[in-house]
């Protein structure tokens, strides 16, 4: 399976970007990570294949919403509020196996498949 991101750019302090993630083939748990410059990378939000919860970052919690489409292969992240702070790589993952409990949707390890990642810039 390999994972296409797209959707980042440059937005001003405020603004609302939605990032897509493709998968080609069936996936399980997806999600999004993110690495500012000179920062480590860290947990943004995750969806199971089946399941109501999504787990997030509490930085991002009430500003970021994520989704997925099952049929289409296909997970989503609307930021909304965006500030400079948000400014950083944006990588798409996800778990190609089975789904994952939901305590660990947050780590790294989780997940099998990796995107390119997307740069997001949030301008003051």
């Amino acid at each position: 399976v390999q994972l296409q991101a797209s959707g980042g750019g440059l937005v001003q302090a405020g603004g609302s970007l939605r990032l897509s993630c493709e998968a080609s083939g069936r996936t399980y748990a997806m999600g999004w990570f993110r690495q500012a410059p000179g920062k480590e990378r860290e947990f943004v939000a995750a969806i199971r294949r089946n399941g109501p919860s999504t787990p997030y970052a509490d930085s991002v919690k009430g500003r970021f919403a994520i989704s997925r489409d099952n049929a289409k292969n296909t997970v989503y992240l609307q930021m909304n509020s965006l500030n400079p702070e948000d400014t950083a790589i944006y990588y798409c993952v996800a778990r190609t196996t089975y789904d994952a409990i939901l305590s660990a949707l947050r780590y790294s390890s989780t997940y099998d498949t990796w995107g390119q990642g997307t740069l997001v810039t949030v301008s003051s």
